[in-house]
């Protein structure tokens, strides 16, 4: 089976993540008994061809490959694509060669990777496109990923030239409203500070005082949350004024609500990541397909 070329090595998952992931979905198609209508077939070799049936970004190939390696090792995947590239309407993708029966059982849990994290790839490559309209604001994920499946979601991400979020609650430390509420910024930020000190501490605003304060507090990062492009364009002016002397001033994220019509504005602000729940949590399935040769 062909490995992904060098240069997109960073963008596929773990691949422990994609061993797990894929025996699960296989478990879930196979037990009790297997795949009782391929068991009715010959003994036969072939191939089939994964293609494009509209335009997008692929994401999810090892997924794909793996598919096939747990389920029958005679199945040979060669792609003709690599993580992260842009195909077209009735592009192939790769070939399947081996026994017949191996590649129908394998088909639909293939393609229910591929096409998922293919979609995620897809929308996030239409909002960094959009971005990029406004500014030089760059596009990263949330946490909003479907349970179990956070690290393929995030890789497929990086493949539409996304960044990676936080990836769990143990990365760094995000202070939100609901902790404020029992913690001041100034107290939070300090004692994160000292309870870990090689974490970054990101702090979530919602009015420009609390981001004049967590500015002050000394956060490494600022989340905007729910401002208009005006209100965060205060923020990025208080920022240059508070921190400008500094070698890194805190980062700056636009959260909430953002949409392909809206992120071009805030991108325009100065802001350094927006960050878009939409793109791992309402993310399409690419339609893709499987068709014997």
């Amino acid at each position: 089976m062909t490995s992904p070329s060098t240069d997109s090595q960073w963008l596929n998952p773990p691949l422990f993540a994609v061993r797990q992931a894929v025996a699960l979905a296989l478990a879930e198609d196979l037990a009790p008994l297997g795949d009782l209508t391929s068991s009715l077939l010959p003994h036969r070799f072939g191939e089939a061809r994964l293609a494009a049936r509209v335009p997008g970004r692929i994401a999810g190939t090892m997924c794909v490959t793996e598919t096939f390696a747990q389920l029958d090792p005679e199945v040979e995947v060669v792609w003709l694509v690599d993580e992260g590239d842009s195909v077209s309407a009735g592009q192939p993708l790769g070939v399947l060669s081996g026994p017949f029966h191996s590649v129908l059982t394998g088909e639909r849990t293939a393609l229910n990777f591929l096409g998922h994290l293919s979609g995620i790839a897809t929308l996030t490559a239409a909002f960094v496109a959009a971005a990029a309209e406004g500014g030089s604001a760059q596009v990263w994920d949330t946490r909003k990923t479907i349970p179990g499946l956070r690290s393929l979601a995030k890789a497929a991400v990086r493949a539409g030239g996304g960044r990676n979020h936080r990836g769990n609650l143990s990365d760094w430390m995000l202070i939100k409203d609901n902790h404020l509420g029992s913690i001041g910024i100034a107290a939070a930020v300090a004692l994160a500070k000292d309870r870990w000190p090689a974490r970054t501490v990101h702090v979530e605003c919602d009015r420009i005082e609390q981001c004049i304060e967590a500015l002050e507090a000394g956060a490494d990062a600022i989340l905007l949350d729910n401002m208009s492009p005006e209100e965060v364009m205060a923020c990025v002016a208080a920022a240059e004024l508070r921190q400008g002397g500094q070698i890194r001033r805190s980062l700056l994220e636009v959260s909430g609500g953002i949409t392909l019509g809206t992120i071009a504005g805030y991108s325009r602000t100065g802001v350094d990541m927006i960050s878009v729940g939409a793109i791992t949590n309402s993310a399409p399935v690419l339609d893709l397909g499987l068709d014997l040769i």
